[in-house]
């Protein structure tokens, strides 16, 4: 399951420096992997690129972004389930690729 990031944020920028992967980009700005740039997936507040979250496996036991927001904006996201063995292979491509 990929990391969202709601309504509830207030762009502080707290959780960007806590991705392994970066896969937190700012409101509006576009996203990039494998030096592919893609549109921005949300116009008002911070947001992770679910192709690039992890959850942190390879990297740490859990989500460091969820305990760096100073707010309750960073939770899971109940539509993107993923099993760990599936959050390895994306660490993987992202090896390959290049955040």
């Amino acid at each position: 399951m990929a990391v969202l990031i709601n309504d509830e944020c207030i762009a502080c920028g707290a959780c960007e420096a806590e991705c392994p992967n970066n896969a937190i980009y700012e409101a509006d700005k576009p996203w990039v992997m494998g030096g592919v740039e893609y549109p921005s997936l949300n116009d008002t507040h911070t947001y992770i690129a679910p192709e690039k979250c992890t959850e942190c496996v390879g990297f740490f036991d859990e989500p460091q972004c969820i305990p760096a927001c100073p707010t309750e904006a960073i939770v899971m996201d109940p539509d993107k389930q993923e099993t760990k063995e599936q959050l390895m292979a994306k660490k993987e491509k992202l090896d390959q690729v290049g955040r």
